[in-house]
């Protein structure tokens, strides 16, 4: 026998006092609610009746609470708890006191360029590490993207979440999952998802927030879905023409109909969205633009006085011409001699560098500790190919100290053969962090320190004790706020 659905008043597990229904989905209803034992306002989401029944959504509820109940992080939900009152299941999440994107979005329109990029860049990071983690959220749209109104952005309702390591259980290949206007083309086609499924939906997201409206509309789902399979996106510039060329490009290879051809990670996607962020900023505030060529003036001098009539001096003879060469090429040797001597004694100085450039190649990760490899390690070239808008990076640990699961962690390159560096300059976009250079004969150690520990702030440059090997490593000790790092590029001189 079926009962009355759950209504402000009811008592949920005798400790949750449901207060006012916040929303209702296909799965489930959520309640703004009062926690009788912890004194404090929570959320909590309740499956309909007729699916608790069915063992496949049953699953998938409980996979959702499991799920985000091991994912910490400043852009998630926080999972508080969850249980079983009676048959009628429950998760209960952190109280966010504020609105969603999609309420920001119908009450303004398109949004300021940087606040756009501001939010989506939140998004990505709780993305990122859901995907660290091992979860592909699946459906990721600006409803599920809460705005606290202390301004914080909280990614939730991981109800479809989908586990990397998963082969086999429920919402396997062939079933269709997601929010039409937000749906990537391999979900519309029933097809495999991965992390780029959920780029591709944070895209959709972010052309939204920069044109006003979705990329794709229909009459129904099967419609919308059938486009996004098979029609371009518009073209955003069309709709919002103060978007970058680069920030266009960002959004139209978000949204690449072959996950291959999109960023190759959230991480990937959020890099470029902070570089689009600082293009942002540079271009609203520092230099003005040039003026258009109606408002150029050309400033000329002043004509100058006549000229006073010099006087005519006396012929030198020859002699005196003479006597002042052999003065000019004397000077002239001097000047050599003392050039090279300089050098000479610059390159027998206390660190002996001559300041010559030597090419590194990102070649991996070293660790150390109780866990595992980071899952970054392929990025290691990104650090060394001539490029600041692309990083090595780590994933997102616990705390700045890993998580207690390593003890350290670093950057590996290849300075091609055994060389004496004498400095290494570290740049990145994550300031804050501790590092050291240490060197090997071997990619895989074992390890030596050849510098002090510095905090890397920006661009820092490491000057080395002088060890010849050919691997260096960029070796950090502590993370920097956000407990991820990145390392744009690594350069040195022997």
């Amino acid at each position: 026998m079926s009962r009355r659905p759950p209504q402000p008043g009811d008592l949920i597990a005798e400790r949750y006092e449901l207060e006012e229904l916040v929303g209702t989905g296909g799965m489930s209803t959520v309640f703004r609610a009062h926690d009788l034992q912890l004194e404090r306002r929570v959320a909590i989401k309740i499956l309909h009746e007729h699916y608790a029944e069915d063992p496949e959504y049953l699953e998938r509820f409980r996979r959702e609470a499991r799920a985000v109940a091991r994912l910490s992080h400043p852009n998630i939900v926080t999972v508080i708890d969850r249980g079983d009152d009676d048959g009628r299941q429950y998760i209960v999440f952190e109280h966010v006191e504020g609105e969603n994107l999609k309420e920001l979005c119908v009450r303004s329109g398109r949004l300021p360029l940087r606040q756009a990029l501001e939010l989506a860049l939140a998004v990505a990071h709780g993305l990122a590490f859901a995907h660290d983690h091992g979860l592909v959220h699946r459906d990721v749209k600006p409803q599920n993207v809460l705005l606290s109104n202390e301004g914080e952005v909280k990614v939730t309702d991981f109800g479809i979440a989908r586990s990397l390591h998963v082969e086999h259980g429920v919402t396997q290949t062939g079933a269709v999952l997601g929010t039409g206007e937000y749906l990537a083309p391999e979900q519309a086609s029933g097809r495999q998802v991965s992390p780029a499924t959920d780029v591709y939906s944070l895209g959709v997201v972010l052309w939204e927030l920069l044109a006003g409206d979705v990329p794709f509309t229909g009459d129904n789902f099967v419609a919308v879905a059938l486009r996004h399979v098979n029609e371009p996106p518009p073209h955003l510039r069309e709709r919002r023409p103060d978007v970058s060329p680069r920030l266009d490009a960002a959004v139209e290879r978000a949204l690449a109909k072959d996950p291959a051809r999109r960023f190759p990670s959230m991480r990937a996607f959020a890099q470029e969205l902070r570089a689009c962020l600082a293009e942002a900023d540079a271009g609203a505030g520092g230099v003005p633009p040039p003026l258009p060529d109606a408002e150029l003036t050309l400033v000329t001098p002043p004509p100058r006085a006549p000229a006073r009539p010099r006087p005519r001096r006396r012929r030198r003879r020859p002699l005196a011409w003479v006597l002042v060469a052999l003065v000019i090429a004397a000077a002239a040797l001097a000047v050599v001699l003392l050039l090279r001597a300089g050098r000479h004694h610059l390159g027998t100085s206390s660190n002996g560098s001559t300041g010559t450039a030597v090419q590194l190649h990102g070649v991996g990760d070293a660790y150390s500790g109780p866990g595992h490899p980071d899952s970054h390690a392929e990025t290691a070239p990104l650090a060394t190919d001539g490029s600041t808008a692309t990083s090595w990076m780590t994933q997102t640990y616990g705390d700045q100290q890993f998580g207690g699961l390593l003890t350290g962690l670093g950057l590996v390159v290849d300075a091609g053969s055994a060389v004496k560096l004498y400095h290494v300059t570290v740049m990145t976009p994550t300031p804050g962090f501790t590092a050291l250079i240490q060197t090997s004969d071997s990619p895989t150690g074992p390890y030596s320190s050849d510098s002090t520990s510095q905090t890397v702030d920006g661009t820092t440059t490491f000057t080395l004790n002088g060890a010849t090997a050919r691997y260096y490593v960029v070796w950090i000790t502590e993370l920097p706020p956000g407990n991820h790092a990145e390392i744009s590029e690594v350069t040195a001189t022997s």
